[in-house]
């Protein structure tokens, strides 16, 4: 059986990786130091929430109020990927209203702008992020059983996924990143690509056509999240993401639900179809000889050759048959696990120091780890991930009394390569906190949702 594996695999996966990681788990965090850092975050909560009901400048009026990512200075918006990791932690700590709120905010926005922008500025109208309103409308709906709500927010849904499948769609049937960004904005994503990645890419004798191609790239690596990475080799929009694709087949499996309990069989049997289609899309073209899912350039007709997090999304979204699991977790965890748990990309040379790669972890990559593996039943490497998260956390707090960003996957404080400054107290570190901490107590098992 697959948990009879999980020795033999863990074994496996440690001898992969680098000799100096440490394999086992770390030692148990007292329940006090737990305990200390989910007051904190239970009361910041509050402290996130803003409330703007009319449109003011560049910030867009939305009808209920909403948390923001961050109790510092910046990202004082609504975002739009950030906030289901909240999301989750909202819902575990008590505070349904709040996340209810997000996700009916977020639809309001789909009802109104054809899609879910990246977040409630207009300046991030030109793009979108990746799609998880689906899976915060389903959260809700697990915890209200509101038909009449759910049925309300499948229509508007199926809106948001037709933005994907008009918008976003390659000539291989499966979907990408890009913007709507006009010239001047691509031009401003070169400069600010640069700046970040410490380069100037103005000086490599591009032509005007290449510059603004590239500032394209630049774009859709923005509404991919991860800006900025090595997988896509700077350029985005020529590659079908693994996650954005499994993300999508979660929202064509849940639709075939809420269809079904709408009473639309006929249409149930439709998005079944569709999902099926995806996935073996996806098996197709981004599953490599290996055994290992990689990104997909649809124009070169290769696939990356970084492994990264993004195939834990594969696992949450319950794309790979048990077989495919067991040969990607025991291929791809050795090489994207170290001390204090996932990195974001596998160690190996990049030409730029990017903040989404090695040795930095990423809480969303974290939480969709934990996730996916204890839903495929393996159950001791997503405990050993919570345990290695949650130690790291509870130890940064107790040197910053604070929650951040991102982390330093290998030495276990904020280290990070950071491409602007990190804010404070992100939702998602918090959410994904609450959740790892609530596995480790034994409140979830996610078998039941594959």
């Amino acid at each position: 059986s697959l948990l009879e594996m999980n020795g033999i695999r863990s074994f496996l996966g440690c001898i992969a990786a680098l000799a100096a990681v440490s394999c086992g788990s770390h030692s148990p965090v007292p329940h006090g130091e737990i305990a200390r850092v989910r007051e904190f975050i239970r009361t910041s909560w509050d402290a996130s929430v803003q409330y703007n009901p009319v449109d003011s400048q560049t910030l867009i009026g939305l009808p209920r109020p909403y948390t923001v990512p961050s109790v510092s200075q910046t990202f004082q918006e609504l975002y739009y990927w950030d906030t289901y990791f909240t999301n989750e932690g909202l819902v575990r700590d008590g505070r349904l209203d709040l996340a209810k709120n997000n996700t009916e905010d977020m639809l309001y926005l789909v009802d109104r702008y054809g899609y879910m922008p990246n977040g409630s500025r207009t300046w991030y109208l030109n793009r979108s992020q990746p799609p998880f309103l689906c899976m915060m409308v389903d959260r809700v709906f697990e915890e209200t059983g509101d038909r009449k709500w759910l049925a309300g927010a499948f229509a508007t849904l199926q809106k948001e996924y037709d933005f994907w499948m008009t918008q976003r769609i390659t000539p291989v049937g499966l979907n990408r990143y890009s913007s709507s960004a006009d010239d001047d904005l691509k031009q401003e994503f070169v400069t600010t690509g640069g700046r970040r990645l410490g380069t100037d890419f103005r000086d490599r004798g591009l032509s005007d056509a290449e510059i603004l191609r590239l500032g394209a790239h630049f774009a859709a690596e923005a509404e991919s999240g991860w800006d900025f990475n090595p997988r896509f080799e700077r350029r985005c929009e020529d590659f079908c993401p693994v996650d954005l694709n499994a993300n999508l087949y979660f929202y064509e499996t849940l639709f075939a639900r809420y269809a079904l309990l709408t009473g639309d069989s006929a249409a149930a049997e439709t998005w079944k179809k569709r999902a099926e289609k995806r996935r073996g899309l996806i098996n197709r073209y981004c599953l490599g000889e290996d055994g290992v899912y990689y990104d997909y350039d649809f124009v070169n007709g290769r696939r990356s050759t970084v492994v990264s997090g993004a195939v834990f999304s594969l696992l949450y979204a319950g794309i790979p048959d048990a077989e495919q699991a067991r040969t990607l977790v025991e291929k791809a965890l050795g090489r994207l696990e170290f001390e204090y748990g996932i990195a974001v990309c596998e160690d190996k040379p990049y030409e730029y120091d990017y903040q989404w790669s090695y040795p930095n972890t990423w809480p969303p990559v974290v939480y969709l780890a934990i996730r996916g593996l204890d839903t495929y039943g393996y159950r001791r490497d997503a405990r050993r991930i919570a345990e290695k998260y949650v130690a790291m956390v509870v130890k940064t707090f107790g040197e910053t009394r604070n929650l951040w960003e991102k982390y330093n996957v290998r030495e276990g404080n904020i280290n990070v390569s950071n491409e602007y400054d990190m804010p404070t107290m992100l939702g998602w570190s918090a959410g994904t906190f609450i959740y790892a901490s609530d596995y480790l107590d034994g409140k979830i098992d996610n078998q039941s949702k594959l």
